[in-house]
This record gives structure tokens, C-alpha cells and sequence, in this order.
């Protein structure tokens, strides 16, 4: 399994905007192949940040889904920017969580 994790900031006014502007991007992530869940979340302490979760069955997947992101008509200049986007890819093994 492959694991994308980001951060986003903005300025905080900006982040309802911001996240509304993804509605499309992650209904249409979701459906690509390989992709286990996709998703933006509002920092439940910091109303300038948004955080970015992906999960996906291998690394061709989310190559797949760059590439895709890379290729859409909408694949300028962002509705609402973001000040700083901060992503981390993790290739995770499952296991047994300490509370099983």
C-alpha cells in the first residue's frame, strides 16, 4: 500500500473556498483504479490548514493518478492557492494495531 500525506496552508478565510474547490477532484480520484480512499480535511486546530490523505494499492496507481492530474484540462493555476503544500509518500505494510 502506498500513503500520501500533506499538509496545505492558505490563509484562513480562504480554506472553505479551497476545500469546496476539491468536491470534483476527490469524486473523480476516488474512482480511478487502485485508489483505496482520497481525501481533504479542515485542521480541526488551525484554521489555516488543510490536510491531504491518499491512500492507494501500489505505487503505478498514484503514478497513474499524477500523471491524470497532470494531464486535465484544469491543470494550471489553482481556484484558491495554497501558501505552502507540504506531501510525504509512504509505502506502508498493514499490521496488527496495539489495541486488536
Amino acid at each position: 500500500m502506498v500513503i500520501v500525506v500533506g499538509v496545505f496552508a492558505m490563509e484562513p478565510g480562504d480554506r472553505a473556498r479551497f476545500l469546496e474547490s476539491r468536491t470534483d477532484q476527490v469524486a473523480a480520484t476516488r474512482s480511478e483504479p487502485g485508489c483505496l480512499d482520497y481525501s481533504f480535511a479542515a485542521d480541526a486546530g488551525d484554521p489555516g490548514r488543510v490536510r491531504l490523505l491518499e491512500r492507494w494499492e501500489s505505487m503505478a496507481a498514484l503514478e497513474a493518478h499524477v500523471a491524470a492530474l497532470g494531464a486535465a484540462p484544469s491543470a494550471g493555476r489553482p481556484a484558491v492557492p495554497a501558501r505552502t503544500v507540504e506531501l510525504t509518500v509512504f509505502s506502508a505494510d498493514p499490521v496488527t494495531p496495539p489495541w486488536a
